[in-house]
């Protein structure tokens, strides 16, 4: 064993009895949830891992390996952060409406939510618009607490019923009503922001401001501390209407372009969900990529290359709607677990501790 890894003890006959309604509850969520799929006339699809790209926005960390080819030369892969690039380039083949449930891989991360290895349950709808993804969440949030006998979500003491009408809130009106700022004068017509103007804002509302924040880590604080400790108690919350500048893969909105067509769904504080009218223009994906790669080196000094095969598909690829769901997190809330690892069959060895 790795000297960095630490022993593990779900194993443990006494553990594992402690974990197993969990994991039962998980089987059993997974299986309707296919069936809910194959009613609505999905397909199911199966992504590979290894990928050229594992994703470019400037906060995603992947793990990064090799091939070699069969002449021993080395050629450089990710473990893929989500299926999506794979799912949208089977639209662009013409398939409408597909599902899948990926494992899929993301450093740096490890929590009670938080785990390296993970489930993410994704789904497409071509030709539709985002609103049905809403739908959606609804429906299969609902399913999973009928599926494990619960008339509730719950996580840590707070509770949220699936059962009721979500709230759905943009997210310009939850700055205003949970913090008091006006967070679209700072965002201009053309999408572009203003970090100063939003710093303001923060510094009247007692907020602290860095001299090194730019205005995606301000919008970040306060959604962080503002905004979710607000969301999917007593009922579903659907947070609408991004800005722009934070929704990389999701087209402008009709209404208003200083926003996106991206929504996140959280239930009791946890964010579950997060879901796109979807980006169709390469152009403008590849020059969004490459903001998101010049910030991801000005943090971090490092980046991901694009996946030129993925820009080539959006020229085929339909209008289309496609949303992410944590699968993990949506078992733990189902079934009442407090930890993620509750929930993984067999979790990630523990390492650098």
């Amino acid at each position: 064993m790795n000297s960095s890894a630490k022993a593990s003890p779900w194993w443990t006959p006494s553990v594992h009895a402690d974990r197993r309604p969990f994991l039962i509850g998980r089987n059993a969520i997974q299986a309707a949830l296919r069936g809910f799929f194959a009613r609505e006339d999905f397909v199911e699809v199966d992504t590979a891992v290894l990928q050229v790209s594992p994703g470019n926005e400037a906060h995603l960390h992947a793990f990064a390996t090799e091939a070699l080819t069969t002449d021993g030369q080395k050629a450089p892969f990710y473990l893929h952060t989500s299926p999506e690039f794979a799912c949208k380039k089977l639209l662009a083949a013409g398939e409408e409406r597909i599902s899948c449930f990926a494992h899929v891989y993301r450093n740096r991360e490890r929590g009670p939510l938080h785990h390296p290895e993970f489930t993410m349950l994704e789904w497409y709808r071509a030709g539709e618009s985002y609103e049905s993804l809403m739908m959606d969440c609804v429906r299969i949030l609902a399913l999973a607490a009928e599926t494990v006998k619960t008339g509730k979500l719950a996580y840590r003491g707070a509770e949220s019923d699936p059962f009721v009408g979500p709230e759905r809130i943009g997210v310009a009106e939850a700055f205003e009503r949970h913090a008091g700022i006006d967070l679209l004068a700072s965002v201009a017509a053309d999408g572009s922001t203003d970090r100063d103007h939003l710093a303001a804002e923060l510094r009247r509302v007692g907020m602290r401001v860095a001299d090194d924040d730019g205005w995606a880590d301000l919008f970040s604080r306060v959604l962080v501390e503002k905004i979710e400790p607000y969301l999917g108690f007593g009922r579903i919350t659907i947070l609408d209407e991004y800005p722009i500048s934070e929704a990389a893969l999701a087209r402008p909105s009709a209404r208003d372009p200083r926003v996106a067509e991206r929504f996140e769904l959280y239930a009791c504080g946890v964010e579950l969900a997060n879901g796109f009218g979807e980006l169709t223009n390469a152009a403008e994906q590849r020059r969004r990529f490459e903001i998101e790669m010049t910030e991801k080196a000005r943090i971090y000094g490092e980046t991901y290359p694009i996946d030129e095969d993925f820009l080539a598909a959006l020229a085929l690829m339909p209008e289309a709607s496609g949303i992410a769901l944590g699968f993990d997190r949506l078992v733990m809330l189902a079934t009442g677990a407090s930890r993620i690892d509750q929930v993984l069959w067999a979790p990630v060895a523990e390492y650098g501790r």
